[in-house]
């Protein structure tokens, strides 16, 4: 048996500094962003979010609001196993267009919070 997890998770590469696993306050996002889905079906967009790579598995909140802060998406990702997520979100209520407020917060229930991003996004 080996120590080796590359077969279970391509992304570390013992040879990359960046790629080790860090402790829950040391955890951030690399990279949160919305792209809008580009068919006929009803309006939505795909949700990408990457965390540095870590020991224990975080939580994940996402929030979406309207110009006017009513909430009209939502979710919660529990322990991801992967550092790179992408999910598919649907528009709550009327207001399907315009711009819009995403608000993504990383943490560990009863440790710490370990990183939030908010950002604007048009859906047209």
């Amino acid at each position: 048996m080996t120590d080796d997890l590359s077969f279970f998770f391509p992304e570390i590469d013992s040879s990359d500094n960046s790629a080790v696993p860090v402790p829950p306050q040391e955890v951030r996002f690399i990279e949160v962003k919305p792209e809008q889905v580009e068919d006929d079906g009803p309006k939505r967009f795909r949700l990408y979010v990457e965390t540095t790579p870590f020991q224990v598995r975080p939580y994940i909140e996402i929030l979406i609001t309207d110009e006017e802060e009513n909430e009209v998406g939502a979710a919660s990702i529990i322990e991801p196993i992967m550092k790179k997520n992408v999910i598919t979100m649907h528009m709550r209520g009327e207001k399907k267009v315009g711009k819009f407020t995403l608000n993504a917060r990383l943490f560990y229930p009863e440790v710490c919070e370990s990183d939030q991003r908010t950002l604007q996004f048009e859906i047209v």
